[in-house]
């Protein structure tokens, strides 16, 4: 049965890249312990994130999903009707994503995409500012709690420090990456409170690719407004 599901996988995927037009993404996973099942390819369009593929899993843990992507963007692999998402970075060519049925997100293991590769990277820096911010946050509420001031205006010098050091690594991280559509990603989804100056920086620095990119043109939607809210 596995053989015969394995080579009606193959034709499948060899059909659709003869229906290739040089920007198709294929998806190709496998989903331990999922035996029957529908596995959703999705996206936000606007403010609504919409079913782009689907696939129904019978007897089988392997899958094939596909979509035509004009810039990397984000997707989501969604199982069933759950609210079980595993977000990745989109782009053209083969995205390989596998999985456990019990810990569907946080087993995911995604390759194939450079963009994913970079934001990885990227959020396991962000995790130790989050875990210093915790931290932080537990020492303030027992300053507080003590009542001594000097220790009070300690921890939120710490804290304001936290931020400037999380918003500069953003920023340098974007710029260090502006071949990259993660780039303009990090500037919108993680710098959006920042000053108008941390994003023009990267803005400026994104590659002239990027800038065409979708979240290139959203990025440089957004400091125009700002801009034009502050006149």
């Amino acid at each position: 049965m596995k053989k015969i599901f394995f080579i009606a996988f193959t034709v499948l995927f060899i059909f659709s890249c003869g229906k290739d037009n040089g920007n198709t993404m294929f998806v190709k996973g496998n989903i331990k312990g999922l035996k029957k099942g529908t596995i959703y390819l999705q996206k936000q369009i606007d403010s609504l994130v919409v079913s782009i593929d689907s696939v129904k899993v019978n007897g089988s843990q392997e899958f094939l999903l596909s979509d035509e992507v004009l810039s990397p963007e984000m997707y989501f692999l969604t199982l069933g009707n759950s609210n079980k998402k595993i977000p990745f970075f989109g782009e053209k060519d083969s995205i390989s994503i596998t999985s456990r049925l019990d810990k569907f997100v946080l087993k995911a293991k995604i390759s194939g995409s450079k963009n994913q590769e970079l934001l990885d990277e990227y959020y396991k820096i962000k995790g130790k500012f989050n875990n210093q911010n915790l931290d932080l946050i537990k020492k303030d509420f027992e300053a507080k709690k003590s009542g001594i001031q000097d220790s009070i205006l300690l921890v939120e010098k710490q804290l304001k420090s936290l931020v400037r050091r999380k918003y500069l690594y953003s920023t340098n991280f974007a710029i260090n990456n502006s071949n990259y559509e993660v780039a303009p990603y990090i500037a919108l989804t993680e710098l959006n409170n920042a000053t108008i100056k941390l994003l023009d920086t990267i803005n400026k620095s994104l590659s002239i690719d990027v800038k065409e990119s979708k979240y290139g043109k959203q990025l440089d939607e957004f400091i125009l407004k700002i801009k034009e809210n502050e006149e």
